[in-house]
């Protein structure tokens, strides 16, 4: 069985342009989302037996459920994810900033990054079943209203969790803070500074040009190899501003996001005509 994520070598029999969409796009969609509705239920549910496990058997759970989306999307609509340079290894604590459009890239990253968690609203963790799902694998609830106070809290929690046995994991976090369209750009927050000087703990970019396949509002998704490209890990300089850090990390994510849009025929902030 293949791989949910491609490597280079798989990836170069993909088309690396998004193929033209159509009525017939909807029809694969909704399949789609029909067919990993009803996965969702009986992992899910499957997955209760693991609680037992904890954080371990959570991420089972998590890890089976990626996975099968992944190969799901390709099986009824044709789009692949390629997998470029190297997520931090499993047995390591670290800070994931990727850029975001499309759930897709949700996917695509919390695969590649085995011990993975979110900083997500707080209200997901109160869903039944997926809230105990996210609470174990690690992710952590941010109150948005709180500002600065919730980052303060979140860096506590992250400082607890590395004095622990299991660690803080590969904590994924978007620092524009939303879904953009391929060629947005949105100011970046300086949260993630905040909570590596807090912590101490490596930041890895994520490039994506996944926007382009999967649009930010779900639908039509079209066929073709999306890409994630993990950048080499980032640490601030002795005295650096938190400001100065968010500018360098913001020019290495968008420039290689700007470089796989264009690998996938996006100029000028357009796909070119079919």
């Amino acid at each position: 069985m293949t791989a949910p994520l491609l490597t280079p070598e798989q990836g170069a029999k993909w088309s690396p342009i998004p193929r033209p969409t159509s009525w017939f796009s909807y029809v694969r969609g909704f399949t789609y989302y029909l067919h990993v509705g009803l996965a969702t239920l009986l992992i899910g549910t499957w997955g209760l037996t693991q609680m037992r496990h904890g954080r371990r058997g959570a991420n089972r759970v998590a890890s089976i459920w990626i996975a099968y989306m992944l190969r799901a999307a390709r099986w009824h609509m044709g789009v692949v994810v390629e997998l470029r340079g190297t997520p931090p290894a499993e047995g390591t604590d670290a800070l994931i900033a990727a850029k975001h459009q499309s759930f897709l890239d949700i996917l695509a990253i919390a695969q590649a990054a085995k011990r993975r968690g979110f900083v997500m609203k707080r209200e997901v963790l109160r869903v039944p079943i997926m809230g105990w799902y996210a609470r174990e694998v690690g992710c952590i609830p941010i109150d948005r209203e709180r500002g600065r106070d919730a980052m303060g809290r979140i860096g506590a929690q992250i400082r607890s969790r590395m004095a622990g046995p299991d660690g803080v994991g590969h904590l994924i976090l978007y620092p524009e803070g939303t879904r953009t369209c391929p060629g947005e750009q949105r100011p970046y927050k300086h949260g993630i500074a905040t909570l590596h000087m807090e912590t101490g703990l490596p930041v890895w970019p994520v490039a994506v040009n996944c926007g382009l396949f999967w649009p930010k509002g779900g639908l039509p998704v079209a066929a073709g190899r999306a890409v994630i490209e993990f950048l080499p890990p980032m640490q601030a300089a002795p005295g650096e501003s938190r400001g100065d850090f968010i500018d360098r990390l913001r020019e290495v994510i968008e420039s290689r996001s700007d470089a796989l849009m264009a690998e996938a025929g996006f100029v000028g902030n357009s796909l070119p005509n079919p």
